[in-house]
Parts: C-alpha cells; structure tokens; sequence
C-alpha cells in the first residue's frame, strides 16, 4: 500500500435485517465515522417477513449525506446485505411489493414443489454440495409471486438483493455477483441453467453478474457523485471475512439476528445442510446460517418488558452449577444443518422457580447450542479441525454470552474490535477493488484487529457435553409435535 492509499478511506455499509450500518474507515482499520438506523420489518402473520426496500435506500442516502465531510477522502465505496431477501422491482427499479425477507417462509409449498424435482446428482452438478431449495430461495419466492400475484410477475423486470437494489438507486445499473445468489449459481459463480429452468421466466429476470472485487459503477448523486461502488456481495460471506475469520484452523462467527459461521476450505466432502460457495479471491467458503441468534434474545426481552444489557446482568448472576431450562431457540423454523421451516421454539424442564434468569441464560445457552450443531457439520464439509472463533457482531457485545459460547464450544473465542464486521468487510472489499490491497489476507490482517478473547473453561464444558446432547434428543422428539400443531385445525 502506498502512502497515499493509507491517507484514503473507503466507505462500508450494511444492509441489515434490522438496520442500515455504515463507516467511514481508515486503512488501519479506524472507524472515521459512523452511521446506524433500524427500520422495521412488518409480519402480518407467522409466515410473513417484509421489508419496504424504500427504507433502506432513504438510510443509505442519509449515511452517505452525514459523510459528506469526507467525500474528498473516499476512495471507493462497498455496500453488502441480507440475501435470500428478494425485491421484486420494474423496468424503472420501483418495487412491485413489499421486499420478502429471508425469515419469510409463505412459499413453503413451492420450495418442496421445486426441491423433489432435484435429484442428489444434479445438486452436486450445479452447486458442488447437497444444497436443499428451501422457501427463501429465490426460485420458491418466484414460483409464489407468479402463481399468486401474476400481474406482478409479468410487470417484474428484476428480482433483486437488497444490495443490489440499493447499489441500482445509487447508480441506476442493475448488478449483482456470484456468491450472493445462493442456489442460482455454480462454483464457476455463474448461473445454473439448470435450476432457472425450473420457473419459467426466472432467468430473464435476474441481473448481470460482475466480479466481487470489481465496480458496480458510479455514485449517479449526492455529495459522493462520481465515487466509485465496488461490487462486493452478501453480508454473510462478507462478514466473515471481515472478522479475519478465514485463517487456517478458523472459523469466522457472526452473531446479529441469526448466527452464521463460515470456514475457509478447498476441500469439500458433501455434507447436508452446509451451503459450499465458489472459489473466490482465494477463499472457499464453507457457510451455515442458522435462523435465530439475537432474534430469540429479542423475543424473550420483549416478553419481559426489559433489554438485553439488563438480562445479561441478570444471567451473569445465575449459579451455573445449577442445571437450566434448556431452550430450542427454533422460534420461525431453522436453516443449517436442518433446513426445517416447520420447526419452533421450546422451553424444556421448567418449573415454579424458573425466572427470567434461567430463562435468560436458556436462551443464551440454546443459540450457542445451535451454533455448535452447525459448527460440526461446517467441518464435516470442510474437512476442518477449527481451533480459533473469530467473531463479531451486536451479539458479541456480551461478555456472558461469549464465555458460555466458548464452554459450549470447547473452542477459544476472538472478539473482532469493531462492532460490524460487514461494515468493516464491505469497506475492505471496496479497498482491494480500488488497489489499496493486494489481497483480502493482507486487507482484513490490517482491518480485523481483536479488542478480546474468551477461553473456554474445562469443567463447563464438560457440563455442557450432556446438556448438548439433550438438546439433539429434543429436537428430534419436538419436531412431529410442531409439525402436527402447525397444521390449520379440521373442521367437523
């Protein structure tokens, strides 16, 4: 890097679930400024996740105005989000509808319809893995809207990621990228023929692909007009390496509404329920997402009437030598390893003296549980024997809740400085497009700096070893009991 490329900052935002991230960071990894709102997410029933795509370009342009300041020393800026999260717009960007989400699960149906066309032969073919369609796939979402809402299918002319729409607002070209498309591309990061002929209609209806570390284009607008955009791609993968998380013997961990990990391997033993990405930049990334980290603490917070600081207080002060309500943090299905929509939340072993306390600590328990189960599937797939967790996120912020994750674990637990690992990822992404890197390794050795680390205690985790296998067994023993209550009652 020369000395002018360290005086230049780039620009990282994070479409989130819950909120638009953004900073201005420096070459060493220093946050300039900073940016974070929430918008909401409307669910009109248990199936139902909607965004309006409005809101997440109104807190882009408000980011980008706040940073005005600075525009003279931005070099290029990377926007990554959500996937699995799709917009349905016209020939002139305008969304069609309400942006479903990937906690939506209304097309359910036609993902079973789809997957049970798909033999194991093709799925390797396409994907390099047994990758399920399950109902955030973008080929389910599509087959729902033209199905029921075929006026709006045939006046689609893009379906869309979230970043991919926003970059189209701040640049009026609509692109995307390889990795982003889970379920559409290869391992060549192109598109599967195959699976977009299974909906007619799907492939005249998605965007261009460009390369990761490429430019989407130009800043159209605004106080950063002429400012180059870097392709980047999903939050996920981004993330992930934004932590530094793709070293050898290490897992990358984000905790934020879900908990995702990802390990870097270019082995692959074909493993279900784990999405293998392709190769790209050097990295091969092995991911499972799982459906609710920070989404189940929320919940239990709202049922209290209390906030997340002051449950960890009150866990903090349980007796942990004491055994717990366990708690299947299941609440709107599960994604990896189970991939099971149908699946829901339990609380096991209550009794009349359990409290928020203990059921507090459950909860934080049971996510780390849900961590662990993919955990050991990511290494089946990679081949990996992870030693080191680098993590990141809002729900690293708690000590408590590192500590049980790394007992859980029985792995050592790094805590990334910076609170938004895809601020810091799509920032370092757009740096290695602009040329102030030569490669990601070199770009988030500088960014990914480690503020703490947890160690996992010998006795805890050897408590934890019957509690997790208990949870095996309860999920297994729970899961025809939510099938059948999650069926509409009989009539007569």
């Amino acid at each position: 890097m020369s000395a002018a490329q360290s005086d230049a900052f780039t620009i990282g935002i994070d479409i989130g679930t819950t909120r638009v991230k953004a900073g201005v960071i420096a070459a060493d990894g220093g946050v300039v400024d900073y940016f974070s709102r929430a918008y909401p997410t409307a669910r009109r029933n248990a199936g139902i996740a909607e965004q309006d795509a409005h809101d997440w370009t109104r807190l882009i342009d408000e980011a980008l105005e706040q940073f005005a300041p600075h525009a003279d020393n931005v070099a290029a800026i990377g926007l990554c989000s959500q996937v699995n999260t799709h917009v349905f717009v016209d020939a002139d960007l305008q969304p069609l509808m309400p942006a479903i989400i990937w906690q939506d699960t209304r097309a359910t149906a036609q993902a079973e319809e789809l997957d049970a066309r798909v033999s194991t032969q093709q799925r390797m073919t396409w994907w390099g893995a047994p990758m399920p369609i399950d109902a955030s796939h973008a080929l389910s979402r599509m087959t729902w809207v033209s199905q029921t809402h075929q006026d709006t299918w045939q006046q689609t002319r893009w379906v869309l990621l979230p970043k991919d729409f926003c970059i189209a607002h701040l640049t009026g070209q609509p692109i995307t990228d390889g990795l982003s498309n889970i379920g559409l591309t290869g391992p060549d990061l192109t598109y599967v023929d195959g699976a977009l002929d299974l909906v007619d209609g799907a492939a005249e209806r998605l965007a261009p692909i460009k390369p990761v570390l490429g430019f989407a284009g130009n800043v159209s607008h605004g106080p950063f007009k002429g400012t180059p955009i870097a392709t980047c791609t999903m939050d996920a993968w981004t993330g992930l390496v934004g932590t530094g998380g793709v070293a050898k013997d290490t897992a990358g961990y984000l905790s934020g509404t879900s908990e995702i990990l990802g390990i870097n391997s270019a082995q692959v033993h074909p493993t279900a329920g784990v999405i293998v990405f392709g190769q790209a930049h050097g990295v091969r990334l092995h991911a499972a997402p799982t459906q609710s980290g920070g989404a189940s603490l929320q919940w239990l917070c709202n049922l209290f009437a209390t906030t997340p600081v002051v449950l960890m207080e009150d866990v903090a002060k349980c007796d942990f030598d004491r055994p717990a309500p366990l708690f299947l943090p299941h609440l709107q299905g599960e994604r990896a390893p189970l991939w099971n929509p149908a699946l829901r939340g339990v609380f096991a072993n209550l009794d009349h003296t359990s409290g928020r306390s203990d059921m507090g600590r459950a909860v934080l328990e049971g996510v780390a549980f849900s961590v662990r189960q993919a955990l050991e599937a990511l290494e089946a797939s990679a081949g990996a024997d992870v030693k080191v967790m680098r993590g990141g996120g809002g729900g690293f912020q708690s000590d408590i809740w590192n500590q049980i994750r790394a007992n859980v674990l029985g792995r050592k637990v790094d805590r990334v400085a910076v609170k938004d690992p895809g601020v810091i990822g799509a920032a370092g992404l757009a740096a290695c497009a602009a040329g102030h890197f030569h490669t990601l390794e070199d770009a988030f050795e500088n960014l990914a700096v480690v503020d703490a680390t947890y160690v996992p205690d010998a006795q805890a985790h050897a408590r934890y070893e019957d509690v997790y296998a208990q949870y095996l067994e309860a999920i297994d023993a729970n899961a025809p009991i939510n099938a059948r209550l999650s069926q509409p009652p009989q009539n007569g």
